[in-house]
């Protein structure tokens, strides 16, 4: 099987060029290409499949423990430069179907990509979140020994922004707990910010499917969201991540929607081959 190792600022992936549409990606095969021991080593894997309905691509993304996702922000953003890199594709604009709808993708530089990641969703039943309000920005996780407080918001997938003090990285132990609590029956991802500037957030994740990551785009989407309306940030933010920057820019407010545009770099780290059955056979 051939394919390719991507990474948005360290938030990593296998893609799989399946033009033909052949290719099923079971829980077993992401589990095996993404073992960062015996396997490639990956957040998750992409493949790149035909669409429907005028869309140029599918992105079909399972993240690294073989669970289905909704959206990735970076990984759609090294998805078109994969499209392009593999001969598929000589557009700079790309209308990618994902599953949780189509979004437009646009290379505006060398490997800089620019996504319209479409609106936030903020009804707690459309993220989904039991929450008995009519938004869940003060939301309230009772963590059994303490109760705290997260702005909780879709970008097509679950997230939970808690503010902090202190660096997000003291937040972290609390990613595993937050994921699968009962408020959330799909599960939820989960940020930790620390809003520096009205420019600036730096920000730690705990992805539901891949645990910690380098930076997750949906995550700085639903941070950069969450700031500008309980914490004081501007419509144009640039998040902080431990694995680079990422420039978010959103113009809406809870009264008038507005999609959010998510900009970062993309590199190509390598091409190669793997025998996949071994891979498979060798965490048996």
């Amino acid at each position: 099987m051939r394919f390719s190792k991507y990474h948005g600022i360290g938030n990593d992936f296998v893609l799989l060029a399946d033009p033909e549409d052949r290719l099923k990606l079971t829980p077993e095969m992401v589990r095996a290409l993404c073992d960062r021991r015996f396997g490639i080593g990956g957040d998750g894997v992409l493949r790149l499949a035909p669409a429907a309905d005028g869309a140029d691509f599918f992105m079909d993304y399972v993240n690294s423990d073989g669970s289905p996702s909704e959206m990735c922000g970076n990984g759609i953003r090294c998805l078109a430069v994969f499209a392009r890199d593999q001969g598929l594709t000589d557009k700079d604009t790309l209308r990618i179907e994902t599953r949780a709808g189509l979004k437009i993708v646009e290379i505006v530089g060398p490997s800089i990509v620019r996504v319209d990641m479409g609106p936030p969703i903020f009804t707690p039943a459309d993220v989904p979140v039991e929450w008995s309000e009519t938004d869940a920005l003060h939301a309230k996780i009772d963590l059994g020994s303490s109760v705290i407080e997260a702005s909780i918001l879709s970008m097509g997938n679950p997230h939970a922004v808690l503010f902090v003090e202190n660096e997000p990285v003291d937040a972290l132990p609390f990613g595993p707990t937050i994921e699968k609590h009962p408020m959330f029956p799909n599960g939820t991802n989960v940020e930790f910010a620390k809003v520096e500037s009205p420019q600036r957030i730096r920000m730690k994740v705990w992805e539901r499917g891949s645990g910690e990551t380098l930076a997750c785009g949906t995550g700085a989407c639903a941070v950069a969201v969450a700031a500008k309306l309980v914490g004081g940030a501007e419509d144009r933010t640039t998040i902080a991540l431990p694995g680079g920057e990422l420039q978010v820019e959103w113009k809406g407010s809870l009264e008038e929607e507005a999609p959010v545009y998510l900009t970062g770099p993309v590199v190509r780290a390598f091409d190669g081959e793997t025998d996949l059955d071994a891979l498979v056979g060798g965490r048996n």
